[in-house]
């Protein structure tokens, strides 16, 4: 077996192939579902809510199990963790494809959700563990944001020539090939590795945020539909602040918490998970009511919705390491701001109802807010990551992955549920949408703010700090070399 000491220089770039062979795997999968929803709608006889669930249970369960999918490979060993994650992953995605209803559908989803939960701190882990260098890790969280850049942004373009060639379950298949070769290269390349003094476990921990996350969807999604004092609605309503406070004074008690609350002590690393969660709201928010606009509304195939949001894809493809490099020379200050400022401007073109009616103010907006997208992923990324000590790299990579999702879910039911409202009091779409655009729009000018507020144009980059340090307090600069 190959130890983390013996890997040369070659197979530290195979070990990152196969890292990044995963988060391209995840990714891909978070966004490549969108352009499949109305022909899922169809074939499925889902409503509005439905479709919310086919997304959100996946990455609710995502994000409620990072922080312990984290630990546990820093405990039980990283690729043991990994491979784990990859089997589960696959073997859901294969459930899903064969699905025969939307509460099977649904059901599956949360398998893939498990194993899902197991690839992307697990494999920043790796990477992080892989490369101790400054210089060489910057290149490969680079490199790392890119991939995962990519895959987001051809995510709705690929699931468009699935459906449109082979019908919605195809988009699920895709994942077999794929999962099962990485497993096996893993097996190869990837050298297994502990953190010398891992967490201990925090099941009553995990249980709040599984309540906290699960009730707080539940009742936006389901609220505009059974009505905001409904039983059920208004007991999650209550029951996800009541978890947060839980989960706040229950942690401040551990010695070693599942999630550790001093480092949002830091303004600059907080501010860092909150860009990433509003970053991440739009991508979410943004895909589902733009493939449900060109494919209900425009009549559009999904093939042609796909290639509508060719634009987004190619500037969240330029735009990702355009971003790394900025961030290695600049610091994270202006690529934050940038996407702050892109994402507030294609959010105002859709909401103001322009883009709405004319191609090129609609293609505009897709590249403002792939452009914004594109820019905000790998300094948050490298923020997070620079502050944190090595041997609690999965649970730092955890927590940035965790407000990702948490973004992403939120995206879909908050801006799924303000569309509901809207078409159930029989406001046209093209009307009923435009809330949710004005909510883009304002996650823009909370990264922009943020940028200012939180993080500097330039920072020593300091290794081995810890959560407490000063470098956990402000993002760091991803080294002196160009990161790519």
């Amino acid at each position: 077996m190959t130890t983390q000491a013996e890997l040369t220089r070659r197979g530290r770039h195979l070990v990152l192939a196969v890292c990044c062979t995963s988060v391209f795997l995840g990714s891909l999968n978070n966004t490549v579902l969108n352009v499949a929803l109305p022909a899922m709608q169809r074939d499925l006889h889902s409503p509005l809510s439905g479709l919310q669930w086919a997304t959100d249970a996946y990455l609710i369960v995502l994000a409620a199990l990072l922080m312990l999918a984290g630990s546990a490979g820093d405990r039980l060993g990283r690729r043991r963790v990994f491979q784990t994650g990859l089997a589960l992953f696959t073997l859901g995605s294969l459930l899903c494809g064969l699905a025969p209803d939307l509460d099977r559908l649904i059901a599956f989803r949360m398998v893939q959700a498990v194993g899902a939960s197991m690839l992307n701190p697990m494999a920043m882990s790796i990477v992080t563990n892989t490369f101790t260098a400054p210089r060489e890790r910057a290149r490969a969280i680079g490199v790392w944001g890119t991939v995962m850049g990519v895959a987001m942004a051809v995510g709705p373009m690929v699931g468009g020539v699935l459906v449109q060639g082979l019908g919605w379950r195809s988009i699920f298949w895709l994942n077999l090939p794929i999962g099962l070769t990485a497993f096996a290269c893993a097996a190869c390349f990837v050298p297994e590795s502990r953190a010398p003094r891992p967490r201990r476990v925090d099941p009553v921990g995990q249980v709040l945020v599984v309540v906290l996350l699960g009730c707080l969807t539940y009742a936006i999604i389901e609220g505009p539909g059974t009505g905001w004092t409904a039983p059920r609605t208004l007991a999650c309503a209550l029951a996800a602040p009541a978890a947060l406070l839980a989960l706040v004074l229950y942690e401040r008690r551990r010695t070693e918490p599942l999630v550790d609350l001093r480092v949002f002590r830091s303004a600059g690393f907080s501010g860092a998970s909150v860009m990433a969660v509003c970053s991440f709201f739009v991508l979410g928010g943004f895909l589902f009511l733009n493939t449900l606009y060109l494919q209900n509304v425009r009549g559009l195939s999904a093939l042609a919705a796909g290639l509508y949001l060719l634009p987004m894809a190619v500037m969240n493809i330029v735009t990702s390491p355009l971003s790394g490099r900025l961030t290695a020379t600049r610091g994270p200050r202006l690529p934050l701001l940038l996407a702050g400022i892109a994402t507030a401007a294609g959010g105002v073109l859709l909401a103001t109802g322009g883009a709405l009616t004319t191609d090129a103010l609609l293609f505009t907006a897709y590249v403002l807010i792939g452009v914004g997208v594109g820019l905000a992923n790998t300094p948050v990324t490298n923020a997070a990551m620079s502050g944190m000590p090595r041997e609690q790299a999965g649970v730092a990579a955890a927590i940035v992955a965790t407000s990702r999702q948490v973004g992403q879910a939120l995206g879909v039911a908050v801006l799924g549920a303000l569309l509901t409202a809207g078409l159930r009091s029989g406001t046209p779409f093209t009307r009923a949408v435009l809330p949710g655009y004005w909510t883009v729009t304002a996650c823009g000018l909370v990264i922009v703010v943020l940028s200012l507020a939180t993080t500097r144009r330039s920072v020593p980059v300091t290794g081995a700090a810890g959560p407490g340090s000063r470098s956990a307090a402000t993002p760091a600069r991803a080294g002196t070399s160009k990161a790519s």
